[in-house]
């Protein structure tokens, strides 16, 4: 298991966007002034909490240790997210165009910052970590995961497989 993150929370929530740009500037709005960093997930690409938990963390480290590969902690964040160094895959694992499950992370979340967001997402329960068929095909799709590696460690294992993922993006750096 990974260390915890420093003065991080996540949670999870729902919101239908029309317009990305505009959502994205009341986000900045927000952690600025909260001098936080906000950062959202696309929960329909991450295999739970864990998996958007190991993205901040990775993030926060590479910040720490002057090896970011962006020039941001929201879009490193994505990056270690997705498993790759391409921001242009990257970013699909944030917001998109109409509902929208994620997993919405502030580092840190000083007081008061869940209320402001409230007024953009509606914060539900965590659906966990029950990942579906149809998930587990999206998700080896996303990862390139193979039938022969599903095979070999077990379908049901597809979040370690993902979790692996998104540790190896270190070793490509």
């Amino acid at each position: 298991m990974i260390e915890t993150l420093k003065s991080c929370q996540i949670r999870y929530a729902e919101v239908t966007v029309q317009d990305i740009p505009s959502v994205l500037d009341r986000l900045r709005s927000i952690a600025g002034r909260s001098d936080s960093s906000i950062v959202c997930f696309d929960a329909d690409k991450l295999a739970g909490q864990e998996h958007a938990h190991m993205a901040l963390w990775y993030a926060q480290r590479s910040f720490s240790s002057d090896d970011a590969i962006s020039n941001s902690f929201e879009m490193e964040a994505l990056l270690y997210a997705a498993g790759t160094r391409q921001c242009s895959i990257a970013v699909s694992f944030g917001l998109h165009e109409g509902k929208n499950c994620l997993y919405i992370c502030c580092c840190p979340a000083p007081t008061g910052i869940w209320d402001e967001l409230a007024c953009i997402l509606a914060f539900c329960d965590d659906p966990g970590d029950t990942i579906t068929s149809e998930k587990a095909a999206r998700l080896a799709d996303l990862f390139g995961i193979s039938h022969e590696e599903l095979a070999a460690v077990g379908a049901d294992r597809i979040k370690d497989l993902v979790l692996e993922r998104v540790a190896l993006l270190n070793v490509s750096k």
